[in-house]
Parts: C-alpha cells; structure tokens; sequence
C-alpha cells in the first residue's frame, strides 16, 4: 500500500505517543519501538517528542565499543539534530534490526540449505533467515556494515515530514527547506523540532529517501597528531559512566529480589557428586540450593552470603574426560607434525615440488576474555512470562535458550538488553540465560545470577591453544618464492556455531565438528604479501577442551606466526625488515604507505640489534572494507619479562564516522594485543584452569601500558571496524622488538612465561 499523507496510518500507542506507518520495513514485524506520550515514532529507528529530544534505538551491545554514540550520531548527522538533545533506548529483539553483513559471513555456521544464496547481504534467503531468527548479533565489527544506511535512511525521512510540516506553515516548497541543529530553517522562517514532530506525523516521507550528498565522516583535526583531540560528537554514555548511573547487567534491582552464586563442574562434561548442605547450615542470608546437573547454585538475600555458602560446601563433580594441558600439548604437537591437512586458500602452484629452506614451529596457549564485569543475568518468572536482564551479544539464542530451559515459548520470554563491562566476544555464550531462568523458576521470586571471577575462569571457554609450522622455499637473496602454513588448531568457529545456533553442549559440538576443517581457524595468514606460490592448511584438532572467538579472532595468532617468520628470515638474510616487507608487497599501495608513516613516527632505526624496535602489518577484510595498520613496538627486557614502552601505529579504516571512538577504539585493540602477548593465558589441570584470579593472568596494568602514538588516515572508503584492527600486530611487533634488543627470538604466546 502507497502511504499518502491523506492516508496515511497513525495511531495512539502504549503511553499516548503516535507510531508513524513504517516506511522501510515489512508489515509482519511487531512494532519495535513504543512511543510514548507527545511523542512520534517515525520507523524502527526514530522517535520525537514534543520537547525535540531525539531518541535513536541501538539494536547492539554496547561493550566499550561506542556504538551507542556511532549509530545515533549518524541519525542526527542525516537528521540535522542538535547533539545535546539525543537519547538513546536499547532496542528490542526484532528481526528489524537483522545484521544482514554478519549473517553473510556466518553463513557456513548456521548452514543455509543453498549456500550460494546466502552469499551477499542482499539476497532474499538471508535476508529472510535472518529477519526469522532475529539476528540482531553483535560480533566482528559489523555494527556500521550492517547499520548505516538504514540509520541514514531513517534520519532522512524524519527530516523530510518535519521539512514538509514547517513548509506548509509557511506556504513553501518543503524540498528548499533545511534541517539543522534541531531547527527547520526557510529563509526567515525557523521552527523547532519539538513544534513540529506532532504535525510531522500527518506527512509521509519521500521515497527513496532524500540523502543528504556527503557521507557521514569526521576528518582529521590538524592538531591530533599534537595530541590534542576536538570532541565535536561526545560520546553518549560517559557522562552517566562517569556518575555511575549508567545500567550494567550487575546494575539491575527488583523488588523482591534475592541474589545466587554458581559452582560448575571442571571442563569438560562433568556431572554434579556429592556435597554437604549441612555444612551451610549456619550461613546467614541462605534462603536455598538449587542443584543443577551441572552445577550448584545458592540463593541468598546478598551474594556472599550465597558465595561463602559454596565456599563452605564445596561441591564434588565426577568429570569423564578431565582437560590435561599436557595432553593439548601432545594432541597439537602431533596434529602439526603428522596430522592430515585440509587446504584452505592456495596461491600459484601451492605447495607443488615443495623443498622448504627454512622452517620455524610457533605456538599459543589457551586464553581466557579476562572481562571486568564477570558473567551477570537476572530473571524474573510470573504468570507464565519470562523476563531477561543480561548483557548479550546474542539475544535471540539467549531467548531461545531460556525459554527451552524452562518450558516455555520464546514468544513468552522479554529480554532487556543491559551494556556489558567489557565483552571481547565473551557475551556469544549464553550459557548464564539458561542458569538463571532455571533458578527464577526454583526461587519463584526474581534472582540475580552472578560468577565469581574463579567461576568466570572455569565456566567459560578460551582462545583455541594452536601449534603453526610455518616453511618456505627462498630464493638466493632471501624472498620467499614459496611459503606453506601447516596450523594444528580446534575448529573453534564451527564448535561455536553448534552451540549458538543448534544450542547444543560444548562436547556435543565439538564431536559435531570432529575432523572438519574450518577457514576461519586460519583466517588472515595469507594477507597482503605477493608471495607467488602459498598454501595454508588447517589440521583439525579435537581436544576435550571447549573453545571459544576472542577479540581478532584467528587473526590474533596468524599474524603472529607470519610477521615472526618474516622478521626471522629478514634476520636471516640480513635484509631490512620494513624494506624487506615493501618489496614483497606487490599490489597492495596502501601497505606500502603505512610501513613507511609507521616508521617514521617511531623514527625507525632499521631494527638494529640492541635497537629495540619490531616492526609488524596486518591486513582484515569484511565485505567491501578492509583495514590495514602497520605497528612499530619499542620494546626491552625488563623485570620479569617484556617491558614495552611505546607503540606507533598507522592505521587505515576506511571513511571514519567519530574519530575519537576509532581512536580509542584503535588503542583498546592495542592494549588487549599486548594482553595477549604477555599474558591472558592458562594451563588446565583435573579440567580446571590453573589460574583462579585476575591478578594471576599478568594482565597489563596502567604501569605497564605503554605511550601510544596513533596516525589514523582519512579516507574515503568503506568504513572498516577499529576494534578489531589494532589487536593482530602487536604480538609479533613486541616479539620482533624483544629480539632485536636481546637476541632472544620468542616463539610462543604469551611470550616469555611460564608456557614459554
């Protein structure tokens, strides 16, 4: 039906606001968004009230990344709203709000009957898939990918009905008129958004809608590389971060509400033993035990109560098949040296009459998120409805997952999504939804469910352990003609899509994959470098340890074992480790120009011995966007270890929407990178990690975090994600560092511990 503004469809909604006939969206969607009184809601998207506060919905998790200011700053740059009167409201689980990009490269996880139609964010059967299933997921840095039109679209429509409610006050064609700043303005005339969202309604919008000419994109100030920042889109959520106002998942309180503990069982597929209530007997504020197949938990008028309970118990767990880190080492080492490969990408002649000159062997331990906030989630079960508070990057399977814990329907389970202290990628598991539902059933009152930081440890899954053998064919001066990848690794993506999206347990998932192999496990080796002939392999590994996507993904560790074997082989051959990587370069310009400003900032010395300095690049892709970052780390040997102390980075994410988040963005990527490098890992004994507190994890503390510099380019393309880009590089750059100031080559993550 053609929506005229005689015809158009508006009505008085829960509140007393008035809900606008959606102009882009399919008729079988419940309405997102509730408006409430004097106020307007235009689409999915957008709300107006009479006072002219803008409300924007953010249908992703806000974890640090910024996205509740990047997506509502895009509405008001599209709108022409006055910054200091935009609001945010989470928005709710809706296939709406479908992250058609993420569904795209998910693809081979949720497993569409023809795969060739699910290829491209366009396509009808994503399209339609995702739109069914609600998949509004927060992963990979999709948010803008997935995001930007539509909020573009949105804040263009509203600005043409509030335009054509100002022109016909004014007798005026509505196309000459403007929209800034929160004011309509036609020559002398102006009107406010608050006088005229109310009329706005009895206006249809144009379609297409009319854009604004510009993208949206934020340049570089002349003064940031003097450090100094214009803050012209302040960030949203600091100010109530900084007062402590802002709702996090532990921030939630109900009437009536008691508080639970967990004890889970050591990884993996351990069962609930014996325990000894009566030894919590004399615990003030227990209210009761819940036991689980899988766990127990207790419910208290306070946490610690509840926690200390535990304590006291101690619960007993028969465990079939206990992790041994000793047995993931011998299962990998084994798999990297003898076990059968699967090819995942080939250049040139692959590995054809291969006869490698040099060869190096590289390894990684098993990683923890190490999240601020540890897991959190409350429930409240009444008359038959379900409801959520918990912070999740995937909401619909933590619906579908609860609901399923308890008997119910999705339809009958409300999930209120909360910001998260941090997430890395922690927040795809829902395994708290399903907890905590079962415990609201049991306490027949609402409950909040929260993990002790050891609980955080134990009960969730780390960054896959990985063993790399990486080998190449030289030529007499030293380039590599031919290079193979042989990486030993669990097929951790397709564990992870048998969990999210068949909610199976993590033993049935990994036996699910057993033997597949799978191309994200080797994602990003083979980037940037015109090597003529390459192969990278992956060799399934089935271990019994559960494995889960941290921050950069494969990423993370394949430029840690290529940018090592580089700088080795440059060393090697006495070559220049930034002008050996120019000349092996070929295409791809741009690279070329980040080595070369990266250098400069760090006024690079040629990565002399006793210099100090490491050199390293990376290269992502996602769809159409690509971000590159070349790094310099000046590095030492210092107590105890890796003492860096200052890293340069030119960076290049495309068309940058608010500078200051990308940058922050950028330097978060590079601390959690140096977390990797240096700490963050564990060993497994009995099925439990060795290390049971933060400080345990040799986490980067303010001291140790080094001075920054950050060249951010501008640019006119696609807009690239910039928290992921910054983490890939900062391995290899410190390991590369640490060896041309000591001569000791680190081959292993975390460098130079105890796993070392």
């Amino acid at each position: 039906m053609k929506v005229t503004r005689r015809g158009l469809l508006t009505g008085a909604a829960v509140g007393g606001g008035l809900l606008v006939a959606w102009n882009f969206l399919p008729r079988e969607f419940e309405t997102p968004l509730s408006p409430g009184p004097e106020e307007i809601a235009y689409d999915a998207w957008l709300k107006i009230a009479s006072d002219g506060v803008v409300t924007v919905a953010v249908p992703q998790l806000e974890m640090g990344q910024g996205v509740t200011t990047l997506l509502p700053q895009i509405v008001a740059m599209e709108l022409g709203a006055d910054w200091r009167q935009v609001a945010v409201e989470p928005a709710p689980v809706s296939g709406a709000y479908a992250n058609l990009p993420l569904a795209v490269e998910w693809a081979p996880l949720w497993k569409p009957v023809i795969p060739a139609l699910a290829n491209d964010a366009g396509d009808a059967l994503l399209e339609r898939w995702a739109s069914e299933n609600k998949f509004n997921v927060t992963a990979k840095g999709t948010s803008l990918a997935a995001y930007e039109m539509a909020c573009r679209n949105a804040g263009a429509s509203a600005r043409a009905m509030l335009a054509k409610a100002a022109a016909e006050r004014w007798d005026v064609p509505w196309e000459q008129c403007r929209a800034e700043n929160g004011f309509i303005y036609h020559e002398g005339n102006r009107a406010s958004f608050a006088e005229l969202a109310l009329e706005s309604a009895g206006f249809s919008a144009p379609d297409p809608p009319p854009l604004l000419p510009e993208e949206p994109a934020e340049r570089a100030p002349p003064s940031e590389m003097e450090g100094e920042r214009v803050l012209t889109w302040p960030r949203l959520d600091l100010p109530s971060k900084v007062d402590g106002s802002y709702v996090f998942a532990g921030d939630v309180r109900l009437p009536d509400m008691v508080f639970a503990a967990i004890r889970h069982g050591p990884l993996n597929q351990s069962e609930l033993g014996t325990f000894d209530e009566t030894l919590a007997s004399g615990q003030r504020g227990l209210i009761q035990l819940v036991r689980g197949k899988r766990w127990l938990a207790a419910i208290a008028d306070n946490w610690w109560a509840a926690e200390e309970a535990l304590r006291r118990i101690a619960p007993r767990f028969v465990v079939r098949r206990p992790v041994e880190s000793n047995e993931v080492v011998e299962t990998l080492d084994a798999a990297v040296r003898r076990g059968v490969p699967t090819t995942v990408e080939t250049r040139g002649a692959g590995d054809d009459n291969y006869a490698p000159d040099e060869a190096r062997r590289y390894d990684v331990a098993p990683g923890v998120h190490a999240t601020i906030e540890t897991t959190t989630a409350t429930a409240r079960l009444s008359d038959g409805l379900l409801e959520l508070w918990m912070a999740t990057q995937a909401p619909e399977p933590a619906r579908q997952a609860a609901a399923k814990a308890i008997g119910l329907s999705a339809a009958d389970v409300v999930l209120y999504p909360v910001a998260a202290g941090g997430s890395f990628d922690r927040r795809l598991d829902n395994q708290a939804a399903v907890e905590v539902a079962l415990l609201a059933r049991e306490a027949g009152r609402p409950v909040q469910l929260t993990w002790s930081r050891w609980q955080e440890h134990a009960a969730s899954y780390p960054r896959p352990p990985v063993a790399a053998l990486i080998g190449a064919e030289l030529r007499e001066e030293g380039s590599i003609s031919q290079l193979r990848a042989r990486i030993a690794a669990p097929s951790t993506m397709r564990e992870f899509g048998e969990r999210l999206f068949e909610n199976s347990v993590s033993w049935a998932a990994i036996e699910a994959v057993e033997g597949e192999a799978d191309p994200f496990a080797v994602e990003g080796f083979a980037q940037s470098y015109a090597i003529p002939d390459m192969v990278v392999q992956h060799i399934p590994v089935s271990l019994d340890l559960p494995t889960a996507l941290m921050r950069g993904g494969a990423h993370g560790y394949t430029c840690f074992f290529r940018e090592s074997f580089i700088d080795e082989i440059a060393q090697e051959y006495e070559r220049e480790p930034l002008s050996y990587r120019i000349a092996m370069l070929g295409q791809d310009a741009p690279m070329v120009d980040l080595l070369q400003r990266a250098g400069r900032l760090a006024a690079w010395d040629g990565g002399t011995r006793g210099s100090g300095q490491g050199l390293a690049c990376h290269r992502m892709q996602l769809g159409e966007a690509t971000g590159r970052i070349a790094l310099v780390a000046q590095a030492s040997a210092g107590e105890g270890g890796v003492r860096v102390r200052h890293l340069y980075a030119a960076v290049d994410i495309g068309r940058v929407v608010n500078r200051d988040i990308a940058l922050q963005q950028i330097e978060g990527g590079l601390v959690f990178g140096l977390a990797q490098a240096l700490g963050g890992a564990t060993e497994y004994a009995d099925g439990l990690p060795t290390h049971q507190r933060l400080a345990a994890l040799g986490l980067p503390t303010l001291e140790d975090c080094p001075q920054i510099t950050v060249e951010l380019l501008d640019s006119d393309a696609p807009p690239f994600d910039s928290g992921e880009i910054g983490v890939p590089p900062v391995a290899p750059a410190v390991a590369n560092a640490f060896f041309s100031a000591t001569g000791l080559r680190l081959r292993r993550l975390p460098l130079l511990s105890a796993f070392a």
